[in-house]
């Protein structure tokens, strides 16, 4: 049996005892081999089969085969081992926007036997610094439009960049590939050898890794999909998350080419853009966040959107209204979902036949979930808690032990959010641990006064988070975009706060406003509500 030479990832892993438990709960289809390489199953497998020819990647520009693919991934996996001095086990950063070559490296560097570590296109050279230096990155592809923060890395650790797409170096990576071969044999590695590292988003200092394996990658294919979407090789996905975020890796990149279907990548994604494809190209999966469902939804009725049949939110919690505003527009449900970058992606969502308005879902196939107090005890039914989670893939932060410790508990993963659970099973999302607002006594969710405020007439989008107040402890403070800004005056203000104190429990109104034109968003399209506070 063949080890990584290059042992970090495996060496930096949680014990065993800080791990959760992993459950496959008898299921035979997240029963893997103990010797795997997950891109057999995504990529080569399809070129065994017979279905090179078939359609895989498609952008405004251009369309790639699956023996597209498979080809450009082997010639690059070729320039890692063998220009770039690649050993099994290094860690290889990918700096691009979605485009099929980003595609390509991805698969690569898994046949090579590296570990992938995909980055989001927006960050700039001290953040990419300070992923590098933590996960002790020492190879590098770089599109060629991003070169410009690459160049301004400085870490003992990379000791190789390699751009490509325009690149005007002569050792690019188009002119490296120009004479190797189109067969390449995969790195022989083991089920449980980390595949890819993810950097959770919204952190503050020290980022924290977290590591998965190549069975993760396979079994997260068969649990949301086939538990929500029902997939096809006829499906043809698209979206708007970036691949470096685990949500978009899966629903772009993953999940259509487990079933052998295409996808659709955009570089800059816009709702006119997504729009424009999902008519064009005939979407029929769409996944994106709620900030952009609603957008999308002000839109839809310029196009053609007949091809669709299934949508997917995910990223933050989807407001009750957003999903009967595209309901009402498109006759479509929106599917709900709670992952996280700890455990891959959705852990729990719905399907058409099961789908609660309001509520995110049931536990997909393949994990199980609970509702606990403080001390880890189970709450009643209807009673807000901690959600904990558990199932075939878990959280295993790599050199963060203190983390580790806190993010599990008894074999389950505690994600941090706060969740309640009805009779039926079903869970309701309440609020993120640290967005609840305590105002004079009174628990109040951020979440929930947001729901409240997107029911406004004249409010496009809002974010709340809690003030510091030495009367009430905390104030509930909304920021809010209106859809005119010329409306943004001090009596409109009142005239939301009375509004809110007839429509909803009038001790969770905002006691405070803020008119903004827009609001901090992370790249994937979460609110940035710490840069609020």
């Amino acid at each position: 049996m063949k080890h990584y030479e290059d042992n970090f990832a495996h060496s930096s892993l949680p014990s065993l005892e800080l791990q959760a438990e992993y459950k496959l709960l008898d299921l035979p289809q997240f029963n893997r081999p103990e010797m795997l390489n997950c891109v057999e199953k995504l990529l080569d497998n399809h070129i065994a089969e017979g279905r090179g020819n078939n359609i895989c990647i498609r952008t405004f520009e251009e369309t790639w085969t699956y023996q597209d693919l498979y080809e450009k991934a082997n010639q690059i996996a070729y320039v890692l081992v063998e220009d770039l001095g690649l050993k099994s086990g290094n860690r290889v950063l990918i700096r691009s926007a979605n485009n099929p070559m980003m595609v390509a490296c991805w698969f690569a560097v898994l046949k090579g036997g590296g570990i992938v570590v995909a980055t989001m296109p927006l960050l700039r050279s001290k953040e990419l610094t300070t992923i590098i230096d933590c996960a002790e990155i020492s190879h590098a592809f770089c599109d060629s439009d991003l070169s410009d923060e690459m160049n301004l890395i400085k870490s003992s650790f990379l000791k190789k960049v390699c751009f490509y797409k325009n690149s005007p170096e002569t050792s690019g990576l188009e002119k490296l590939m120009e004479t190797k071969s189109k067969t390449f044999h995969n790195f022989h590695t083991k089920a449980d050898s980390v595949a890819l590292i993810g950097f959770t988003s919204g952190t503050t200092g020290l980022p924290k890794m977290t590591a998965h394996y190549h069975k993760d990658i396979l079994n997260i294919c068969e649990a949301f999909p086939q538990y929500s979407l029902q997939p096809n090789q006829n499906d043809v996905f698209a979206g708007s998350p970036p691949l470096g975020f685990t949500f978009g890796l899966g629903g772009l990149v993953l999940f259509p080419m487990y079933f052998g279907a295409s996808t659709f990548l955009i570089e800059k994604p816009s709702p006119d853009l997504l729009l424009k494809a999902i008519q064009d190209y005939k979407i029929t999966i769409c996944f994106t966040a709620p900030t952009a469902w609603r957008i999308i939804t002000t839109k839809v009725t310029d196009f053609d959107v007949s091809s669709l049949r299934k949508c997917v939110s995910a990223g933050e919690t989807l407001p009750l209204k957003v999903w009967q505003d595209w309901y009402e527009a498109t006759g479509l449900k929106i599917i709900d979902g709670i992952g996280a970058t700890e455990m891959l992606h959705i852990f729990i969502s719905s399907n058409e036949e099961n789908m609660k308005p309001g509520a995110t879902g049931l536990a997909v196939t393949g994990y199980e979930a609970k509702i606990i107090d403080t001390n880890g005890k189970q709450l009643p039914k209807n009673e807000p808690g901690r959600l904990a989670v558990k199932g075939i893939t878990g959280c295993k932060y790599l050199n963060r032990e203190e983390k580790q410790k806190e993010y599990l508990e008894n074999g389950w993963n505690i994600t941090g959010d706060i969740f309640r659970q009805d009779e039926e099973g079903y869970f309701y999302f309440v609020a993120r641990g640290d967005d609840m607002i305590i105002s004079s006594g009174y628990n109040i969710a951020a979440i929930e006064v947001e729901s409240v405020l997107l029911t406004h007439e004249d409010i496009l989008e809002c974010a709340v988070v809690g003030l510091p107040d030495e009367e009430r402890g905390m104030l509930v403070c909304a920021h809010i975009v209106l859809k005119k800004n010329d409306k943004a005056t001090d009596d409109m203000k009142q005239s939301i706060q009375q509004w809110f104190k007839e429509v909803a429990a009038p001790y969770k109104y905002p006691r405070v406003i803020n008119f903004v034109e827009e609001l901090p968003k992370t790249e994937t399209g979460k609110i940035q509500r710490f840069k609020l506070k």
